[in-house]
């Protein structure tokens, strides 16, 4: 829902929705605009959640944006959306290039679900060819949300900032216990090395998380062991599941 007065509320050329909610607001603005861009996320978020209504199986995978179709880490998400659809999975993306592409298009071709969550831009994110369903989402948060609402598991293949955000966004949610622990799966222990040593000899010594935080994620190096690790943590949810009581299902 949108609803302009003349003179206020001016978008800067370029800007995105984001940028123009987090700005410092100019006096009066809040009177002329930001209750109308609360019923424009309401929208978004009202807009994702019937699309992905019925989405019960889904799996995010993020990487690079830049990763290109000859990159080994292209080709491995490629096979690792192809067999996740094979096993009934939907795969989740963020509907770009690269990695995501990668993903979509193992699904695509393997014939499974195959969805975009794209996001607005300053500079075009033109989405891949190989959904089955493309949505577009103005706020990052909003489009975060659909993430972790809509997916069993993330796997995460080497990236920039933006992968790296989604990662330890998920970390967080499962350590303080916002979200039911599921599985975070880091692709290319090569890559991650670096990374994980500096927890291991900086982090976890200094008290700042804890060893059991170190469980939370896997790493692997195929694809295989990612609908391996995906197929495993849906089965024990389905035993933990039929060991609760009627009672306590209903009550919570």
């Amino acid at each position: 829902m949108e609803k302009h007065k003349k003179g206020a509320g001016r978008a800067i050329p370029g800007s995105t929705q984001d940028e123009q909610l987090l700005e410092s607001p100019r006096p009066d603005e809040f009177t002329h605009t930001d209750p109308w861009r609360v019923f424009r996320i309401m929208g978004e978020f009202v807009e994702g959640f019937d699309e992905l209504a019925t989405l019960s199986r889904g799996i995010a995978i993020f990487g690079s944006a830049r990763t290109k179709p000859d990159d080994p880490d292209y080709q491995a998400a490629q096979e690792t959306g192809a067999l996740l659809a094979a096993n009934g999975f939907a795969v989740i993306t963020g509907g770009g290039p690269g990695i995501m592409e990668a993903a979509n298009r193992g699904a695509f071709e393997a014939g499974g679900l195959s969805i975009g969550c794209n996001i607005e831009l300053p500079f075009e994110q033109k989405a891949n060819a190989y959904q089955t369903l493309s949505l577009t989402f103005k706020y990052f948060f909003v489009r975060k949300m659909m993430f972790v609402k809509y997916s069993l598991a993330f796997v995460i293949f080497p990236g920039g900032f933006g992968t790296f955000d989604e990662l330890f966004e998920a970390l967080t949610l499962i350590q303080t216990k916002k979200i039911r622990n599921f599985p975070i799966v880091m692709f290319g222990s090569h890559y991650w090395k670096g990374m994980l040593d500096w927890i291991r000899a900086e982090v976890l010594p200094g008290g700042k998380i804890s060893e059991h935080d170190m469980d939370i994620f896997h790493v692997v190096d195929s694809p295989a062991e990612v609908v391996e690790i995906v197929t495993r943590s849906q089965s024990s949810l389905h035993e933990l599941d039929k060991t609760i009581s009627d009672d306590i299902r209903v009550s919570t």
